[in-house]
């Protein structure tokens, strides 16, 4: 019996899918090797390991270039120097964050990113939002709090911190989607004009900043063969996490890919039980995981019906010297990823 060919909507559900699972993988491996990296070999420079991240994607871009993936487009540099600036401020206001904060303030910290982002569609994009679906989102967030929060504390230099982080990962996060909607970029052609900035000034300031954070220097530490196979292992892996982020982003919103990213948080927790011991897990923490789990799927019920989540008004302009075929055939790329 022939199989009915396969229809457009079907084909874009599977590419979503794909592109989620693809995420989720590179984010929860990514995380479980530099917990082993950082927490058994003892390598606390967070900034500078970013850096070596962004500088492993900006060789991939290269090799995609020269390979033909990647087509010439354009980016002016405003925008550019604008994500870099987001973005960085992100990495380093986390890791500040983190260490001026309890955890429980911190996971609360990270929590309020998607009222951020929300509040940044809803001004920016004059997004709508059902009440199933804000319900959806604030079950999300009860659910991620009750698995996640313990101790909470905070004070004036951890709040600014936390402030300062919060909202430009929402930025960074919201312009990506911005960025490849309104220059018709795809995450190929993104990656490849913002991971060589990013690389370049995480690499000049990034032990700079590990010092201050940790008074060690990335330079005095004592290597080893497993610790620097790690680190390239956490390099690898980085590329497909960057790039899953760029195509999640820009085929949904900023706020989609914070709802359903929450479910990284709650793989990362089961793995955590796993390899590095059960201590922590209990009642509470697993029916948190039970709520943010039904958010999760209530939110992308809800999200998709109509007038679940939509613009009041038409989308950005997309920028006419880029609209030609640039935006669909990175499109196409994305989806081969």
């Amino acid at each position: 019996m022939n199989m009915p060919p396969a229809t457009k909507a079907d084909k874009k559900a599977t590419v979503d899918a794909a592109a989620w699972m693809f995420n989720i993988v590179t984010s929860v491996g990514i995380i479980m090797v530099n917990k082993a990296l950082m927490a058994t070999y003892g390598f606390s420079f967070a900034t500078t390991l970013t850096g070596l991240h962004f500088a492993t994607t900006t060789l991939m871009t290269i090799v995609l270039k020269w390979m033909g993936y990647i087509q010439a487009s354009h980016l002016p540099v405003s925008e550019l120097l604008r994500f870099i600036l987001f973005a960085n401020f992100s990495i380093v206001g986390m890791n500040v964050s983190l260490m001026w904060n309890s955890v429980g303030f911190y996971q609360i910290a990270k929590l309020s990113m998607i009222p951020v982002s929300c509040f940044l569609e809803v001004v920016l994009d004059k997004m709508r939002y059902s009440r199933d679906t804000k319900l959806s989102i604030g079950l999300v967030l009860l659910g991620v709090a009750v698995c996640t929060v313990t101790d909470v504390s905070v004070n004036a230099k951890g709040f600014i911190a936390a402030f300062v982080a919060v909202w430009s990962t929402a930025l960074q996060q919201y312009y990506v989607h911005y960025l490849q909607r309104k220059y018709s970029l795809g995450s190929f052609n993104l990656l490849g004009h913002t991971a060589p900035g990013q690389a370049t000034s995480l690499l000049l300031f990034g032990p700079f900043v590990d010092y201050w954070l940790t008074n060690k220097r990335v330079d005095a530490y004592e290597y080893s063969l497993i610790s620097v196979m790690l680190v390239i292992l956490s390099c690898t892996i980085a590329v497909g996490t960057n790039l899953s982020q760029f195509i999640c982003i820009g085929r949904f919103t900023a706020v989609s890919f914070q709802v359903i990213g929450h479910m990284k948080t709650i793989l990362v927790l089961i793995l955590g039980f796993l390899f590095f011991g059960k201590e922590g897990l209990n009642l509470h923490v697993i029916l948190g995981m039970i709520i943010a789990v039904a958010g999760m799927v209530w939110y992308g019920n809800a999200s998709s019906k109509p007038g679940g989540k939509e613009r009041r008004i038409p989308a950005i302009p997309i920028n006419k010297s880029q609209k030609t075929d640039g935006l669909s055939e990175s499109t196409e790329i994305d989806g081969k990823v």
